[in-house]
């Protein structure tokens, strides 16, 4: 692995970008890292406000929090990332920074949101009769389009999470259902900043959408199923209060987000911030070309993952560190080899080896286990066990 404290310090690094320069994704986030800012001359400010994100690979360090956030858009059955660390760091930064790097899917033309795999699963009568004559003429039902990253402001209503009637709308149409937050994240990435401190309803129908993918809502007469198969990407402060289990168990990767130690490193990343405030293009333009890169190589990772395999000798150690660890959630093991597989795409590689293990089992197996459930096993373990004892002896007595 790259040593990120060694910057280069020539503009070769933010010219001779092409593909033939990286081997894979890893080596472009590893490189772009810890290469220094060039002193190109400032391009002219538009002056427009305009909302530019900071670039995803002009974040200086921070490895294991960039990888988890790869990981999730190559492959949603991770279950979405959690960060968790102190103000300032960077865990929104990295997250609202993905926007350029965001993969396409197919996207249903259709108003019921019928795709051709529909019709893969349950055949032709699982589309609605539209798309039906579409398939059977041969026309698209989905077309390629950029998965978006839609946020869920901490102080949003539960009206706006989920979805609410139109009251514009005069007569029996009234009472038409509009989508929700939940809804539009269907298919998209859901930001949720300061996720400890949402409200309990908000956080309940954030629940009851990440399980089944879908969620009602009930409005008098009225109710609609809206689908919501989302990837669910969080940041915390741990000062801030704790996270309730329910939805940290709905987290597939918790990455522990800490201040860069190395004072080159902060330097270099308060250089690129300073950069960035005075001509937010500048800085968008020096990794606009990695960034394309990095873009076509997560899109080629999403495509090539259903082909990438877990060996028996592989599945077999991660099942063993599930083991030792006592870890009891299955989520655990799911995490720990879907994430594994994303990594293997990510280095363009088809079969999950050791290093994709040792990268990804401390982001998937972090934060699995509870004291409480521990201590609340052991003594109804002693309890089963002297129910046992109390019934053998007893029916041996009957018996007598």
């Amino acid at each position: 692995m790259v040593d990120e404290s060694n910057s280069v310090n020539n503009e070769s690094d933010n010219s001779n970008i092409s593909k033939g320069k990286y081997r894979s994704l890893r080596d472009i986030v590893e490189h772009v890292s810890g290469k220094s800012q060039s002193s190109s001359a400032l391009q002219q400010d538009s002056g427009l406000a305009e909302v530019l994100p900071f670039p995803f690979l002009a974040i200086v360090g921070q490895l294991e929090m960039k990888y988890a956030l790869l990981l999730a858009l190559i492959n949603p059955a991770i279950g979405g990332v959690l960060l968790i660390g102190p103000r300032g760091t960077g865990k929104t930064t990295a997250i609202r920074g993905l926007v350029d790097l965001l993969p396409e899917i197919p996207r249903s033309l259709c108003y019921y949101g019928c795709l051709p795999e529909d019709i893969e699963a349950g055949g032709i009568d699982a589309v609605c009769p539209n798309c039906a004559r579409k398939f059977a003429l041969g026309e698209p039902l989905a077309a390629m389009d950029k998965i978006r990253l839609v946020e869920l402001p901490l102080n949003a209503r539960i009206e706006d999470v989920v979805g609410a009637a139109d009251e514009n709308i005069e007569g029996i149409e009234k009472y038409r259902l509009h989508r929700g937050i939940l809804a539009q994240a269907d298919r998209n990435l859901l930001l949720v900043d300061e996720v400890n401190l949402l409200n309990d309803d908000v956080v309940d129908a954030i629940l009851d959408a990440a399980a089944y993918g879908s969620y009602v809502v009930k409005r008098g007469s009225v109710s609609a199923t809206f689908r919501a198969r989302f990837v669910l990407i969080g940041s915390m402060n741990p000062e801030e209060g704790r996270l309730r289990p329910q939805i940290m168990d709905r987290f597939g990767l918790r990455v522990v987000v800490e201040g860069l130690s190395d004072s080159s490193q902060r330097f270099e990343a308060y250089t690129r911030v300073h950069e960035f405030q005075k001509n937010p293009h500048k800085l968008v333009h020096e990794f606009s070309e990695d960034t394309k890169i990095a873009q076509a190589d997560i899109q080629t990772a999403r495509d090539i993952l259903p082909e990438v395999i877990v060996p028996e000798k592989i599945s077999t150690i991660g099942m063993g560190l599930i083991r030792d660890l006592a870890i009891d959630s299955l989520r655990a093991e799911i995490t720990l080899f879907e994430s594994s597989r994303a990594y293997a795409a990510l280095d363009g590689r088809l079969e999950v080896n050791e290093d994709d293990l040792r990268a990804t089992a401390p982001m998937a197996l972090r934060m699995r286990r509870s004291t409480y459930i521990e201590k609340f096993l052991s003594e109804q373990s002693a309890e089963d066990e002297e129910i046992k004892k109390v019934v053998g002896d007893t029916l041996k007595l009957s018996g007598e």
